[in-house]
């Protein structure tokens, strides 16, 4: 992309458009639990907005079964970013395209669905850092920067590659067979078991808590702290959530908007003494 010259004010020098995700990471480095928001078909920025007040860690966008846009998807994720809200958005599959345009919109994480073998992931990364390390495009310009082109091309460089989190998305049995290759890959960040359909692949679907599936979920968490890899689920209830954490779980991808809204009426409709 040709550069510009832009006039910047010492504000926008001052601004580091990175360190969103940097401090994302230091976190996760840092042993900290982060409970992620989850998004499935509602980008509003009020939604971005209350997700910050409630205290939410990330926002966890779902680009896999849902269809958003390129304006609404690209508006939310700025929602998020000035609320302090890191978004890791899942894409629908290994897609170059894709991957640089939520970057450049301004998302810290990719997480890559159906995770099965190192070449995936080094794929992925591939598109997530740029040269000598990946091939990703510069594009400093958008989201990413929040519009204000770095003062220093290099050191922007550097860093934008330390922000970005690649997220491995196992929940197959292929993925659990493969898992020490996958969760062993340089520059992965980030491992989340995605327990419905990994509980599918295991013989028992959507008992997240049944023997078989606990002992793969423990075995994977086994290698991400061998490999000193953040681990991460969603658990069957806050109750179950507090045994992982004490388990080593370092994040959650917690309920979408859309269950909060329907199990919220559903309350708020038997508190009437009415409703199921």
């Amino acid at each position: 992309m040709a550069k510009t010259k832009v006039v910047q004010s010492s504000r926008t020098r001052r601004h580091d458009p990175t360190a969103l995700g940097r401090n994302f990471k230091r976190r996760l480095r840092a042993g900290e639990v982060l409970l992620g928001g989850s998004v499935s078909e509602y980008l509003r920025p009020s939604l971005a907005k209350i997700y910050a007040q409630a205290g939410y860690d990330f926002v966890y966008v779902d680009k896999e079964h849902m269809f958003f846009d390129g304006a609404e998807m690209t508006d939310f994720i700025m929602a998020d970013r000035d609320n302090q809200l890191p978004v890791v958005s899942k894409i629908g599959e290994l897609n170059r395209g894709e991957t640089a345009r939520l970057l450049e919109a301004g998302a810290v994480g990719i997480q890559l669905p159906r995770s099965e073998s190192r070449q995936q992931l080094q794929e992925l990364i591939s598109y997530m850092k740029f040269p000598p390390y990946g091939t990703r495009a510069g594009a400093p310009c958008y989201g990413n920067v929040d519009y204000a082109w770095p003062a220093d091309d290099r050191k922007w460089l550097r860093q934008a590659d330390e922000s970005v989190a690649v997220v491995v998305h196992i929940e197959t049995a292929l993925g659990y067979e493969n898992a020490e290759e996958i969760v062993s890959t340089p520059e992965v960040d980030m491992v989340y078991v995605g327990p419905y359909d990994f509980s599918i692949s295991m013989g028992e679907p959507g008992n997240y808590d049944h023997p078989v599936v606990r002992k793969a979920l423990l075995e994977i968490l086994k290698l991400c702290k061998k490999h000193g890899v953040a681990f991460g689920t969603s658990a069957s209830s806050p109750e179950r959530g507090r045994e992982w954490i004490a388990k080593g779980c370092q994040f959650f991808e917690l309920s979408t908007e859309q269950g909060l809204i329907i199990n919220g009426a559903a309350e708020l409709v038997r508190a009437y003494g009415k409703g199921k």
